[in-house]
């Protein structure tokens, strides 16, 4: 007998929105959990924006919210880095997203013999930041990923992404970094503290099999695929893991709300 699910995470990119613009379904099936009070989080891997830019952003696409819904790898990074070294320090190289977020959980910003060297997404990687990036691993800070996706989208086509600068500081200096989003079930489990959930009574929805649903799987959740995203159903089967169900897009899950 399959649990009654009473908590839900999706993705956001993908499975409500592409680019400006709501998938079919979406602003419904974020509608119907509010209007029944259903605790839910949208998850994303991008550091850039803070959950206030990312709520404006699906409102704009008619996808109502509150920021306290919206769970980002920079809020799951903070909060990692807060528990492991309270009031630590960090240089960082990011967004207003990522600063924010550290700034929020009593980080000191520096790039004088920081605790941690902290890298997200930014629209334009300066190349004498990833040196100081560099050189302050090399000299023994702990390094920091929000996020491993090694490409991210644009209008003209895929710009490099935390994961490709993350290599090369690997490559520069031996030491690889620990990342945070997903698939680091680690942030859907401080996803789950937020809304007090249970794995057994939770699901995840991702358009993404190697970030979404193995997070989702690995935390012990249900797991839908969506194919609005990047996932084809002719990938599924190559996957030695697989979603507890395949749908064609969010508004197939409305009905089980």
């Amino acid at each position: 007998m399959t649990e009654q699910i009473t908590t839900w995470l999706t993705d956001m990119d993908g499975v409500l929105v592409h680019e400006e613009s709501a998938l079919p379904g979406a602003a419904e099936f974020i509608a119907t959990l509010r209007q029944k009070q259903v605790p839910f989080q949208i998850l994303t891997n991008n550091s850039i924006f803070t959950p206030r830019d990312l709520a404006a952003r699906l409102r704009v696409s008619g996808i109502e919210v509150e920021e306290a819904s919206i769970w980002t790898s920079a809020l799951a990074t903070a909060t990692f880095l807060a528990d492991q070294i309270p009031g630590g320090s960090a240089y960082v190289i990011g967004e207003a997203g990522l600063t924010t977020a550290l700034y929020e959980r009593g980080y000191t910003l520096t790039d004088t013999d920081p605790d941690y060297v902290v890298l997200g997404e930014t629209r334009t990687y300066s190349f004498s930041a990833i040196t100081r990036a560099i050189r302050l691993v090399a000299a023994g800070a702990r390094f920091i990923a929000t996020n491993p996706d090694v490409t991210g989208p644009s209008a003209e086509g895929p710009l490099p992404a935390t994961g490709s600068v993350a290599a090369m500081i690997t490559a520069a200096t031996g030491r690889k970094p620990y990342f945070v989003g997903k698939p680091n079930p680690v942030m859907i489990r401080t996803a789950m503290n937020r809304i007090e959930a249970h794995s057994e009574h939770t699901a995840m929805i991702g358009d993404r099999m190697d970030t979404d649903i193995v997070a989702g799987m690995e935390a012990g959740l249900r797991t839908y695929l969506v194919l609005t995203g990047s996932t084809k159903r002719a990938d599924v089967e190559g996957y030695p893991f697989q979603p507890s169900e395949v749908h064609d897009g969010i508004a197939d899950l409305i009905g089980l709300l």
